[in-house]
Parts: structure tokens; C-alpha cells; sequence
């Protein structure tokens, strides 16, 4: 039988088909994989607003997964600064190296496993203080850090001063001011990247 009672050589719900098959087609060679520039992870205590800058920098390129052998969420993602590609993770919360729960285990793990090109360690600005605890077990464990003060805009309420510059000097890593929420800082953050990474 044919297609419309359609007597024509020709037929019109044919070419339809071919169309929409190639427009398919040119979609498929429009998801190929981009070589990225280098590996981020996230790392910090939990309720510092790491989630926050993660979707912040991936959108909606996330892939979430449990950790092999455990009931712990992993979220994967990608972003881009200029023509750069960067692969970034969103570690479980922790609060030393020394791990005590299954969570801080599986985010030591990550950061051992991972060849990383950047460990971001996101802080609260408000708590500032007792969170570097963390930060100095990852610059004498070796890892390239780069401390992100997070919710300045809530430190700055309470009329708390922070001078990354200073922090810089006695860290001896590049230091970020920013509200993850907001966006502020988060140019900067990149900018930061790029240069430490590429």
C-alpha cells in the first residue's frame, strides 16, 4: 500500500522524514565531549554554601551519582571560562582530612583519587576563624588550594572585616571574597581559576 495513496515518484512524507532525521543527526554531532583544562573540587564544611557555588558555575550541566559502594550523592558537573572547559566535583561535607564519617571518607577519597588541578575550599565568613583548620591540612597535604570566603555579605552585616590580601600573604594561596549566593565574587573566582590552573 502506498504511503497517502501517493502515486508520485516522489514523495513529500518521505522527504519529511529524511529532514527530521538529519536534524537529529546534527544535534548528535553537537554533544561531543570537550576536552577540559583541568579538574576542580569542591571542599568545606557542610552548610558553607558549596551546593550554592556549584550550580553557580555549572548551571545545568550536573551529573548526580552515589559514591561506588555507598549510599553518599556525588554531583559532577562542567563549566567554561572564556574557551576553557574545567570539570568540577561537589565533595560531602568535611571537617578535617582525618576522616570520622562516611561522608568525610568518601570526600578524602575524592580528593586522593582525583588528579586535581585545584582544591576550592569554601569557608563561612561569619566562622572564618575555625574553619582553616581544614584549609591548612590541604596545603601541608600538597593539595593546589584556593580559599573562597563565602556569605561576606552576612560577615559585612555583622561588621566583620575581612583583607584577603592579608590572608593571602599568610596562606601563601589565592584568597576570594564572595557571596555565592548573590553572585558577587564570582567573576573574580574565574578570573582566579584561569590564571592558577591554565
Amino acid at each position: 500500500m502506498n504511503c497517502h495513496q501517493c502515486q508520485s515518484t516522489t514523495c513529500h512524507s518521505h522527504s519529511k522524514n529524511n529532514w527530521f532525521t538529519s536534524l537529529f543527526k546534527k544535534k548528535k554531532t553537537q554533544t561531543i565531549e570537550r576536552e577540559t583544562t583541568g579538574k576542580i573540587a569542591l571542599v568545606g564544611m557542610p552548610n558553607v554554601g558549596k551546593s550554592v557555588l556549584f550550580n553557580a558555575l555549572t548551571g545545568i550541566y550536573v551529573d548526580i551519582s552515589n559514591y561506588p559502594g555507598t549510599t553518599v550523592e556525588i554531583s559532577h558537573g562542567k563549566f567554561q571560562i572564556d574557551n576553557d572547559y574545567f570539570s568540577i566535583i561537589d565533595t560531602p561535607g568535611m571537617y578535617s582530612l582525618l576522616p570520622i564519617t562516611e561522608e568525610e571518607r568518601v570526600a578524602r577519597d575524592l580528593l586522593l583519587q582525583d588528579s586535581l588541578s585545584l582544591a576550592i575550599h569554601v569557608v563561612e565568613a561569619k566562622n572564618l576563624a575555625r574553619m582553616l583548620t581544614l584549609t591548612f591540612q590541604l596545603i601541608e597535604a600538597g593539595f593546589p588550594t584556593l580559599l573562597a570566603v563565602n556569605m561576606i555579605d552576612e560577615a559585612e552585616k555583622l561588621k566583620i572585616k575581612i583583607d584577603p590580601l592579608t590572608l593571602e600573604d599568610e596562606l601563601g594561596i589565592p584568597v576570594i571574597k564572595m557571596s555565592a549566593a548573590t553572585g558577587f565574587g564570582l567573576d573574580q573566582l574565574k578570573r582566579r581559576i584561569l590564571s592558577y590552573v591554565s
